[in-house]
Formats: C-alpha cells, sequence, structure tokens
C-alpha cells in the first residue's frame, strides 16, 4: 500500500501553509539521515508526495509517518518513495490513536501484553519524544514481533 491516511488536523502545527515541504523535508533528514536519498517532498491541499529512495522498507515507514503527523497532512502517497534492498520484510501495521489509549492498552492490543508497549515507543522512537507523548489522530507502526 503506497497510499497512507492520516488525521489532517492532527500532528505538528505548521504556520505557514508553504512551510509543509520544508518542515516535512527538514524532519525526514534530521530522523532518519542517510537512510533516505534523493528525497523530495510535495504538497498540496492536505496531499503529500514522497519521492526518493530508502536503505529498507522499515526506513519508508517511517518517512511517511514523519510526513503523515504534521498538521495540515491528510494523506501520503509514498509509490515512488522507493526500498533499495529487495527483502523479504512485511509492512508494519499502523494505529490511529484514539483518545484514552496508551502505549500500553495498544500493545495489549496488537502484542498480547501491555509491557510490551516499548516494542512500539522504540519503533516509533523517530516521532515520539517518550511514551506518555501521544495525541488522538497520530499515527504509529506497530512491530510485528516484540
Amino acid at each position: 500500500m503506497d497510499i497512507f491516511q492520516f488525521v489532517k488536523n492532527a500532528g505538528k502545527k505548521i504556520s505557514d501553509i508553504g512551510a509543509h515541504v520544508k518542515e516535512i523535508n527538514e524532519q525526514i533528514k534530521e530522523k532518519l539521515g542517510d537512510a533516505v536519498q534523493d528525497l523530495e517532498v510535495y504538497f498540496l491541499e492536505g496531499k503529500v508526495k514522497l519521492t526518493g529512495t530508502c536503505t529498507n522498507h522499515s526506513i519508508k515507514e517511517k518517512a511517511v509517518l514523519l510526513a503523515g503527523n504534521v498538521s495540515g497532512v491528510e494523506t501520503v502517497d509514498a509509490a515512488e518513495l522507493t526500498v533499495q534492498a529487495a527483502e523479504a520484510e512485511e509492512e508494519s501495521q499502523f494505529h490511529t490513536v484514539q483518545s484514552g489509549d496508551t502505549l500500553g492498552k495498544i500493545a495489549s492490543l496488537y502484542l498480547g501484553k501491555a509491557s510490551k508497549y516499548m516494542a512500539i515507543f522504540e519503533a516509533n522512537k523517530e516521532i515520539l519524544k517518550s511514551p506518555d507523548a501521544i495525541y488522538p489522530g497520530q499515527v504509529l507502526r506497530i512491530p510485528k514481533k516484540a
């Protein structure tokens, strides 16, 4: 799946509508560094398109989440964000945070035990500052194994 849906009014607030491309570009470069090459970010009316090459599928998913968890972003098209290594890596599941959710509650739902919440935090450390800092509308990666 290369089109990802997000909650448009959730995420990091950007004051200037034209600043979306700059903010997304900076976030991906700061958090993922050289793991994304030839990155191009396009933004129009809530839709982001990412192009470039990622070192693996996990990096691609993280780039999509960094772009999508910005206020004003409704969809991220990652069809042209390619993966360098053809590996047998499964796509992660994604969870949109609801009011009252905690990482423990989400871990219990997807991983079977609330105590596995740190696996979700580690899978999302590029977008989370702490395990307690999640908000409704935020989209998180759920690792396959924990």
